[in-house]
């Protein structure tokens, strides 16, 4: 019969940056004891995002921060919201750009990812905060 778990896990972040969460994520689903459905994770916060990215070159992560940089630079004179800092409204704006939900699906109770495939939580701060990242496991 389909059945439903849900949890929210909170993530210490050092400041800006990836941090990989796949393993707190997957040590739940193990738990829910489901063995097929589709997993959602959705971060409750306004200035940080999720995705699915490399998990082998750390490289790969410092690039996207260089990206970011880029496209949208702290204290960017554009930007009039700045209530935390000049990396406030830049922080909204990377999160808008990127996902706060993610979808992932789960088969003889693993996540199915890729082989290289881990699950981040991009901190877009510059100070450390804590975050919480809600997940909704339905299967069966």
């Amino acid at each position: 019969m389909l059945s439903q778990a849900t949890t929210t896990l909170d993530f210490d972040t050092a400041g800006r940056g990836l941090l990989d969460i796949t393993a707190a994520v997957e040590r739940w689903v193990q738990g829910t004891g489901r063995r097929n459905g589709l997993l959602t994770l959705f971060i409750r916060h306004t200035s940080a995002s999720l995705l699915v990215q490399e998990n082998a070159d750390p490289e790969v992560q410092a690039d996207l921060e260089r990206f970011f940089a880029r496209l949208v630079p702290d204290g960017d004179p554009l930007f009039r919201h700045r209530d935390e800092g000049p990396d406030d409204m830049p922080a909204h704006v990377r999160a808008a750009l990127t996902a706060v939900q993610l979808s992932i699906p789960v088969i003889d109770g693993r996540m199915v990812l890729g082989t290289w495939q881990g699950i981040y939580l991009w901190e877009h701060r510059k100070r450390p905060h804590r975050r919480q990242v809600v997940l909704h496991l339905i299967g069966l």
